[in-house]
């Protein structure tokens, strides 16, 4: 009864932030006039078309913000990459409500800042960019650095905890693990109490495990993920591949492989979207972390399992599974 009281916490909690970020997205597809362009269409349009209706360089972007809509019901998919209008979606034009949705448009913050031209241009004027991609390094954003690590340990205990409890079987035989993105320890904490003959590094920017406080046995040790990782039988990428790109994946990811023994695996912990509109109770929270990542980040995304599967691919790996640890994240067992 308790587990079931954990995993429906868990469920509800994301429940609160669909709320918010959806409010966003509809008011974002209205701007765009996304219904417009399906209708001056016939009420069915290609996403090709649709992007070039509504001014898209990417997408990809767009795919995930229709995906989002009509899993909430706005919008009706009918066919790969192909969408129409129905009941609802008619009333988002602007001679409908469009004028009334508008009207509760608020100013684009750091964890929402969904907004067309973002969208159109994949550039967000408040994130500095260094060659192309986040950091998150600059002495500016001390203060939001101490909110984001807070937020990122709370987020790996109840994470981890549904591993151990769920699929505990994961860590059978491991001597050793490497938390590539590992930050100040905590799911390495968490896993050591669980398996104590365990060893575990926590891998991250010097800068980062600079700051980390003593954990439980846990060792840090600084580098670039794009460079080299540490050793082990096992390494976990625990929320780190959703903050990059497919192409930056792939680099990641070999890096991965190359760090452990014909015996050994690479764990990610991510949220796997489905593409056809999931209806288990955390795939509401999956599209609304979608929906973070595209505004919180340069070219982050969460992924299908098509798309896991692509990248695991171009990496080098021959095989993989998936468990479903009863929250927002699954893990995906890859095998060199």
């Amino acid at each position: 009864m308790v587990l079931e009281e954990v995993a429906q916490a868990d469920a509800d909690i994301w429940k609160f932030a669909f709320e918010f970020i959806t409010t966003d997205v509809v008011k974002t597809a209205v701007e765009l006039e996304i219904q417009e362009a399906l209708a001056k269409h016939g009420g069915s349009i290609s996403l090709s078309d649709l992007a070039t209706a509504v001014g898209f360089t990417h997408d990809d972007k767009l795919r995930r913000i229709m995906r989002f809509l009509i899993h909430h019901g706005i919008f009706k998919k009918t066919g790969d990459d192909h969408y129409a209008e129905n009941a609802l979606s008619r009333l988002f034009t602007r001679d409908k409500m469009a004028a009334f949705v508008l009207l509760h448009r608020t100013p684009p913050h750091t964890m929402s800042g969904i907004t067309p031209e973002v969208l159109r241009t994949g550039k967000r004027p408040d994130v500095k960019p260094a060659d192309g991609k986040d950091t998150w390094s600059d002495s500016a954003y001390e203060n939001h650095m101490k909110v984001f690590t807070d937020a990122m340990e709370a987020h790996s205990r109840v994470t981890t905890s549904a591993i151990i409890t769920n699929h505990p079987e994961i860590f059978n035989g491991i001597q050793s693990v490497v938390d590539v993105g590992g930050r100040h320890g905590m799911a390495l904490e968490c896993l050591l109490k669980a398996f104590p003959m365990v060893r575990g590094i926590s891998f991250d920017l010097p800068e980062v495990v600079a700051k980390a406080p003593p954990r439980g046995g846990v060792e840090f040790v600084g580098g670039s993920m794009f460079e080299s990782v540490p050793k082990a039988d096992v390494v976990m990428l625990m929320w780190v591949l959703h903050d990059w790109s497919d192409s930056s994946c792939v680099e990641i990811l070999k890096k991965c492989r190359e760090a452990i023994p014909a015996h050994g695996k690479v764990i990610i912990v991510d949220a796997v979207v489905d593409d056809d509109g999931g209806d288990d109770e955390y795939e509401g929270g999956r599209l609304v972390l979608n929906m973070i990542m595209m505004a919180s980040t340069v070219q982050g995304k969460e992924r299908t399992l098509k798309e896991f599967s692509r990248i695991l691919d171009e990496a080098g790996f021959t095989s993989y599974t998936v468990k479903n640890i009863r929250t927002i994240e699954s893990v995906i067992e890859a095998y060199p």
